[in-house]
């Protein structure tokens, strides 16, 4: 389980840190997309700052995976993020949602194998 929890880990951290870094450096050429979905993303490029935060989410929450220091922290903060990535492919760009399901996946198990770090979060 500990094997586990560490590749896990390891992954979901090296995805997030390439992906949230291609968005500054752009070493990664963004794939075709249906229309809709290419609307959907100039939209949220042009508006010059939401995408930008999001790579910084991206960059910060891997980061603190990878080094396993306030991970609980940057779940849940990059929970919402991954859940809006896997919509927008679920919806718009069905082709590509494999990376953004990995990522989810990921997140859902550290969240479950972090377990007692998030009940004081759910008690009145």
């Amino acid at each position: 389980m500990k094997k586990i929890t560490l590749v896990s880990r390891i992954l979901l951290s090296l995805m997030l840190i390439v992906f949230g870094l291609n968005t500054f450096l752009q070493f990664m050429p963004m794939p075709a997309m249906a229309e809709p979905a290419q609307q959907f993303m100039g939209a949220l490029v042009q508006t010059g700052y939401l995408m930008v935060i999001v790579a910084i989410i991206e960059i910060f929450a891997g980061i603190l995976i990878l080094i396993n220091r306030s991970s609980a922290v940057a779940l849940v903060v990059l929970l919402p993020v991954l859940i809006n990535a896997f919509l927008f492919h679920l919806f718009l760009d069905i082709p590509g949602i494999g990376a953004s399901v990995l990522a989810l996946l990921l997140t859902v198990y550290l969240i479950y194998v972090e377990k007692d770090k998030f009940i004081p979060l759910l008690k009145a």
